[in-house]
C-alpha cells in the first residue's frame, strides 16, 4: 500500500475554520471544486465533480475543529477504498493540517499526478481560510500547464 502525505500550515488562530472548509458544502465548493453536493455529515456522501470526471465521499469520521475522514466510494478505480483523512491541530497562530490519502494499492503515475493536484488545492483551502478566496477547479492550476 502506498499513501500520499502533506502538512500545511493555515494562519488562523482556532481550526475552526479549517474545519467548516472541510465539513460544508459551501466550504468545500471554495477550494476543492465549485460543483460540490451531498452531506458533509457522519455516514453523508460528499459528491465532488470535475471537467474530467469526479469522485463520492462516504464521511467516517468527524471530531469538531479535530479530524474529518473520508472513505471514497466511487470515482476511479484507483480511488475506490482508500481513505482521505485530515488531522487538524494548532501550533501558535496556525492551524496545522495533516492531510493523507490512504490505502493506493501501488504507486502508480496517477498517484503522482494526485499528489501534486491535492497540494495545489491543500495551498488553495489555505488561501480560502487565510484570505477569503481559494483556487477551486474548474479555476485550479492544471498540471499540464507545468512542463
Amino acid at each position: 500500500m502506498a499513501d500520499i502525505l502533506h502538512r500545511v500550515g493555515v494562519k488562523t488562530p482556532t481550526p475552526e475554520k479549517v474545519y467548516d472548509a472541510l465539513t460544508t458544502v459551501e466550504g468545500l465548493a471554495g477550494w476543492w471544486t465549485v460543483d460540490t453536493k451531498g452531506s458533509g455529515d457522519v455516514g453523508g456522501v460528499l459528491e465532488f465533480r470535475f471537467p474530467v470526471g469526479g469522485f463520492d465521499m462516504e464521511v467516517v469520521e468527524l471530531r469538531p475543529s479535530e479530524r474529518v475522514a473520508w472513505r471514497v466510494v466511487d470515482g476511479p478505480e484507483e480511488w475506490i477504498g482508500t481513505t482521505i483523512d485530515w488531522d487538524l491541530r494548532q501550533d501558535g497562530d496556525y492551524t496545522i493540517v495533516l492531510f493523507k490519502h490512504q490505502g493506493w494499492k501501488e504507486p502508480v503515475e496517477f498517484m503522482h499526478h494526485c499528489s501534486t493536484k491535492w497540494g495545489s488545492f491543500l495551498m488553495s483551502l489555505k488561501s480560502l481560510v487565510e484570505n477569503g478566496e481559494g483556487a477551486p477547479a474548474p479555476q485550479d492550476v492544471q498540471i499540464s500547464d507545468w512542463h
